[in-house]
């Protein structure tokens, strides 16, 4: 898998390219601000782009309304193909991030369900009970994402669900071209789908989860996913560097990837980082900010695959807000 041998460089593209956070409906064709990007990806030697949700959504992408559809703020489906293009261009391959544990309410088929309420052909696409309400007042409960309503839950064990979802996979790599996929919250994502999914796409067809804890096998095997997220990991770095004592990490490399047979991931792949989309930039977690050089040496030599998060590397600072804009800010291209 030409994945376990790339560098990775993660971009929000609401943010990097300056979109409001609320969907204004206005088209304007921002993405190809992205290509600005590219002198400096390839200065830093980048294999390929993880792009964050870019598909019409309400607000941050992640409650998505259209998967087929790239969002106005950012453009037409035409510009994401140029874009796309000219990564590919410059030897660069492209993941975009795949929500498909939820999506928003005005997404076409919840809509449908919020019209005809019980006569909707797509109620059971949806955790539904008609015997309940919520504070939209909808006249039903639905499952959401982790009390956040705007997320509505799919229920991935319907097959006209995993269906819609496989074609919406099918577009984007006949319309894009895309190299592979980001799967948000995979965590939260039926197994069988998973396995699906697997067995749905070509093998040079990377497919990275998002996960937190736990025993990451459980996610990627032969018959699921490629790689995972490393989040414990990601704790060990920023925590040994603070407390000058490497235990943690130290401990966390061999218990993943060291000879014993109780090692968990040897041989494996994982997905390694310093700071993401949904966390503080690293610049603003370690509290000498001068070893930022090491903490990215150690990022680059220890086990795995290697994500820069766009603009850490040059030490911007970010911190958790409200809606985490902080951490997904507009940036010019230093050269």
């Amino acid at each position: 898998m030409w994945a376990s041998e790339s560098v990775f460089y993660q971009i929000y593209p609401f943010g990097a390219c300056g979109a409001p956070f609320e969907n204004d409906h206005v088209l304007e064709h921002r993405i190809h601000k992205l290509e600005e990007f590219i002198p400096h990806l390839k200065k830093l030697k980048i294999d390929c782009i993880m792009l964050n949700p870019i598909f019409e959504s309400r607000t941050h992408g992640y409650d998505t309304t259209d998967f087929k559809t790239l969002d106005t703020r950012l453009g037409t489906n035409e510009d994401l193909k140029e874009v796309i293009e000219k990564f590919h261009n410059n030897n660069i391959k492209i993941i975009l991030d795949a929500v498909f544990n939820h999506v928003g309410r005005d997404f076409f088929a919840f809509q449908d369900v919020l019209e005809k309420k019980w006569d909707s052909p797509y109620k059971d696409w949806f955790y539904i009970d008609f015997n309940g309400n919520n504070h939209y007042n909808d006249g039903f409960w639905y499952q959401d994402w982790e009390g956040n309503d705007i997320l509505v839950k799919l229920n991935l064990q319907n097959q006209e669900v995993v269906n819609y979802i496989l074609s919406v996979v099918d577009f984007w790599q006949e319309e894009f071209k895309i190299d592979g996929l980001r799967l948000d919250v995979a965590y939260c994502l039926d197994k069988n789908f998973l396995q699906t999914l697997h067995n749905h796409v070509s093998r040079d067809f990377f497919l990275l989860g998002e996960t937190l804890h736990g025993d990451y096998n459980q996610w990627m095997n032969e018959s699921m996913l490629d790689s995972v997220t490393n989040y414990e990991c990601y704790k060990g770095l920023y925590s040994s560097f603070n407390s000058a004592n490497f235990y943690e990490i130290l401990y966390s490399l061999n218990r993943q990837f060291g000879k014993d047979p109780w090692c968990l991931y040897t041989g494996k792949h994982l997905f390694n980082f310093v700071d993401n989309h949904d966390v503080e930039r690293v610049a603003s977690i370690l509290e000498d900010k001068k070893q930022l050089p090491l903490i990215y040496t150690m990022l680059f030599t220890m086990p795995g695959i290697p994500c820069i998060y766009y603009g850490s590397e040059w030490g911007i600072e970010g911190k958790k807000n409200w809606n985490d804009t902080d951490l997904r800010p507009e940036i010019k291209v230093f050269e």
